[in-house]
């Protein structure tokens, strides 16, 4: 059931657009239905680098994790995690740690109810219900208390999040306030759009996006994604674009190279 298009949450409105199905459909996944596919099909005839775009995202994100299990990061918390589909943490994770556990953090119900359904029965994992502008509820959540252990290192997921959060809502201070309860050892994987580069191809993104969510990404420079990070250490090769950070195929770089600039991509470790 869970493996067909017709599947789908007790609940959940399948006649409105979700950027989350949106999402998993651009990824190949199958928790997606027609509103979305016609949306996302719309929004790439505008917007033709988006697809591939996240499918480097959920590459870089596959990257990423396989190379925090080689650091001994056994427990991931993943905030703004959308629907955990194709190329999911939990199962990167356990291709070389079967023991890792993962808590994913969304605040949209409907990314949330399919996450809980997929999950149901893996208590190595968990879906929590919450904004993660709200540090103190996330982290104090009994979900976190259950799967994440403070006293050892803790993989830290922001994939195309922290852009969602304006200035004034200071996501530095976001980055800080989780990564201070931390252990010395974890680290921070994170995208984010990019100020660099497609200035107008965003704009349009943007509008897009003002329309069928009612938030704007907020674009930042090279050395303004840096000044996000704090205390942080870069690791190997520092804060490049997506399709450049440490990529082992193909399929991790763009077919036009300029698309693999559009999102800058790290990993930072806590001393």
């Amino acid at each position: 059931m869970a493996g067909t298009r017709d599947w789908v949450p007790a609940g959940v409105d399948t006649a409105t657009p979700n950027v989350a199905r949106i999402y998993d459909y651009w990824l190949g996944g199958n928790h997606n239905f027609e509103k979305d596919r016609t949306t996302a099909d719309h929004l790439e005839r505008t917007l033709p680098w988006i697809r591939q775009s996240v499918r480097l995202n959920r590459a870089f994100l596959g990257r990423a994790v396989r190379f925090m299990t080689a650091q001994g990061v056994r427990q991931f918390l993943d905030l703004g995690a959308g629907i955990p589909t194709v190329g999911n943490v939990h199962e990167i994770a356990r291709r070389e740690a079967p023991e890792a556990r993962v808590v994913y953090v969304d605040k949209e119900a409907v990314a949330v109810a399919h996450g809980e359904l997929m999950l149901a029965g893996d208590d190595r994992t968990a879906v929590l219900h919450a904004d993660v502008r709200d540090v103190a509820k996330v982290l104090g959540s009994p979900e976190v208390r259950r799967l994440i252990d403070f006293s050892e290192p803790v993989g830290l997921l922001c994939m195309l999040l922290l852009h969602w959060i304006p200035d004034e809502d200071d996501p530095a201070g976001l980055v800080r306030a989780y990564q201070e309860p931390l252990a010395p050892g974890s680290l921070l994987a994170f995208t984010h759009i990019s100020a660099d580069s497609h200035q107008e191809s965003f704009a349009v993104a943007s509008d897009q996006m003002a329309e069928r969510r009612g938030e704007v990404p907020h674009t930042r420079s090279h050395d303004e994604v840096l000044g996000l990070l704090g205390d942080l250490t870069l690791v190997e090769p520092g804060l490049v674009g997506c399709g450049s950070w440490r990529p082992t195929g193909p399929t991790d770089i763009a077919e036009d190279p300029a698309w693999n600039e559009l999102i800058y991509a790290g990993v930072a470790r806590k001393s």
